[in-house]
């Protein structure tokens, strides 16, 4: 029996036991794997420990790895592969190991979503639910240490920048880009007396995505925004939800300016925005800085195919690399540098072609579009290589990609999708 099996357990006549659903005990599953992404403090975190369980026991009960999502396989595959022939290079090699080792983790957890979401789309919405519940815990904690609201909430801080969960404001704010463009998603859909939701809870997460004080997170979640804005406009055919959105889209701006007059009315806050604010910081456009790093560092890979090895770059340089293509090259070596452009490029492109298509999940496959592809410009500022949520990016874009393709065949066959 597969975990995709209507019920699971017995019932004699008369009996007032329970079936237990197979279907329900996986969404559950499904959704606090969802849920604990939100929890990245310390490494090993409680996601990884769960993953790992979770991904054998659903392959052990008969999850499928389908053809329709093997260029996800294939690309991680090699860019493991990639930074596996790498790692004898660096100058510690058990650190260098055991890097690559959570590298192959997260290509699997890639994997593991996709081949969750092409088998039953419709978990679609067990994965918003989590994302949204998790967000919401994470977004709270993140507030509540930048204005110090109880004794200790500060650990929920870093630099003067809330970190919420997360090791980093820089991985904190963009984990919530995805959960706002749901939340944004639903104004653009329906009515807005069916957004009460919505309406109390995005305030709050663009308020802690704001107080990361996060350049790539602010860039991030604007440049998502307006690609959803503009997928969920091209999408729509009824002349009168056209200028609904319309609408939406002006009232939207003042929203966002309001929300940060108000947050700039904080002096602490109008502090630290002034500071982070520069588009170019001091450690950015200095002899070394971060922009001099990656055209040396483009340079110096050049002459090694291999690359450099793992965590080897700042042994060059004063800091890490902070661009992923360019940490593809020094850390995978030409193999993975190259591979990953183009796992970048296939998903993308293959993506876009389901966002218009009239599918149950096709919200949601617009909100995975804009935030992946905001995260991919992040990438070339930021080094995103061992965040745990743009692996499950690339595993729900090509679940979704999936999933279309297998609806094609369905009804090629004259078969009724249960996606739907």
């Amino acid at each position: 029996m597969t975990l995709a099996a209507e019920t699971y357990g017995t019932r004699h006549p008369g009996d007032p036991g329970y079936f237990v659903s197979t279907y329900a005990l996986g969404n559950g599953a499904l959704w606090l794997a969802i849920f604990l992404s939100g929890f990245v403090i310390r490494e090993p975190a409680p996601y990884e420990l769960y993953l790992v369980f979770l991904s054998v026991v659903w392959l052990a009960c008969g999850l499928r790895l389908r053809r329709e999502f093997g260029p996800l396989i294939v690309c991680m595959m090699l860019y493991t592969t990639g930074g596996i022939a790498a790692a004898p290079l660096a100058r510690e090699f058990g650190d260098a190991v055991i890097y690559i080792a959570v590298t192959g983790f997260l290509a699997v957890t890639s994997i593991f979503y996709a081949a969750i979401l092409a088998e039953t789309p419709k978990r679609y919405r067990t994965i918003q639910t989590a994302l949204l519940a998790s967000s919401v815990f994470v977004a709270l904690a993140g507030i509540a240490g930048y204005f110090n609201l109880f004794p200790g909430a500060d650990f929920f801080t870093l630099y003067g920048r809330a970190r919420g969960t997360f090791e980093d404001p820089n991985v904190f704010g963009p984990f919530l880009v995805l959960p706002i463009l749901i939340l944004m998603q639903d104004f653009f859909r329906r009515p807005i007396h069916f957004n009460g939701a919505a309406l109390l809870l995005l305030p709050v997460l663009v308020l802690a995505l704001f107080l990361s004080f996060s350049r790539g997170a602010w860039g991030a979640l604007v440049a998502a925004s307006i690609i959803l804005y503009f997928l969920s406009l091209g999408a729509e055919r009824h002349p009168g939800r056209r200028a609904r959105l319309v609408g939406i889209g002006l009232l939207g701006i003042f929203a966002a300016v309001g929300l940060l007059a108000i947050a700039l009315s904080i002096d602490s806050v109008a502090d630290m925005f002034q500071q982070r604010a520069k588009l170019v910081q001091e450690y950015d456009g200095a002899r070394l800085g971060r922009f001099a790093r990656y055209a040396l560092g483009f340079e110096l890979v050049m002459e090694r195919p291999l690359g450099l090895g793992a965590l080897e770059f700042n042994k060059y340089f004063p800091e890490d690399e902070h661009n992923v293509y360019l940490k593809g090259f020094t850390t995978y070596g030409w193999l993975g540098g190259v591979v990953y452009i183009i796992m970048a490029i296939w998903t993308v492109r293959s993506l876009l072609g389901v966002v218009f298509k009239a599918r149950p999940w096709a919200p949601f496959a617009q909100c995975v579009f804009a935030a992946l592809v905001a995260h991919l410009l992040l990438s070339f500022v930021i080094d995103t290589d061992h965040w745990r949520h743009m692996y499950m990016l690339y595993g729900l874009a090509w679940g979704l990609i999936a999933a279309d393709k297998l609806e094609i065949r369905r009804r090629h066959q004259g078969i009724i999708s249960p996606g739907h």
